[in-house]
């Protein structure tokens, strides 16, 4: 239970400094539209210019439209994001991206399915547990004291 537990933690702490740490995951850049007119031909020609690597959309993992940020990421199968304009259709950026290789550490899809089931969710049920008992111990010796000090006063009353 405690390497899975780990595992969750550390990478639970790189999830939590991914937007503030460039090497989890690369920041959005702005591009000059708010709305898109480029199409999609279009993105997947100025991915291709960046990423050579990117012979059609079955190399295309997903596309991440951001309107109020003016562009696209189009991010790869083999963890690459480029950064499009969505009027210009010029890439604004590209950078390998991690975190979504962190996230499935952290939910334990990584390992395999079976693993994410049968030892990342247990393991999840042990901390549950042990959180709920910990907060009990916790909270278990101020309501004892609270109770002390109310009998301490029901005793002076005359």
């Amino acid at each position: 239970m405690a390497l899975p537990f780990l595992v969750v933690i550390l990478s639970g702490v790189l999830l939590q400094l991914k937007k503030e740490w460039s090497w989890v995951q690369p920041p959005a850049k702005r591009g000059v539209a708010k709305s898109p007119s480029v199409s999609f031909e279009r993105i997947l020609s100025a991915a291709r210019t960046a990423r050579p690597e990117i012979g059609g959309w079955e190399d295309v993992e997903r596309l991440d439209v951001q309107p109020n940020r003016g562009m696209v990421k189009v991010q790869t199968r083999d963890r690459w994001e480029v950064q499009v304009d969505l009027q210009t259709g010029e890439v604004l950026q590209t950078a390998y991206r991690r975190s979504d290789l962190i996230e499935s550490l952290h939910d334990g899809s990584w390992f395999h399915d079976r693993v994410k089931l049968w030892i990342f969710l247990p393991t999840a049920f042990v901390v549950l547990v042990l959180w709920i008992t910990g907060m009990y111990l916790f909270i278990l010796p101020i309501l004892a004291r609270r109770e002390k000090r109310a009998k301490a006063e029901r005793g002076k009353q005359p």
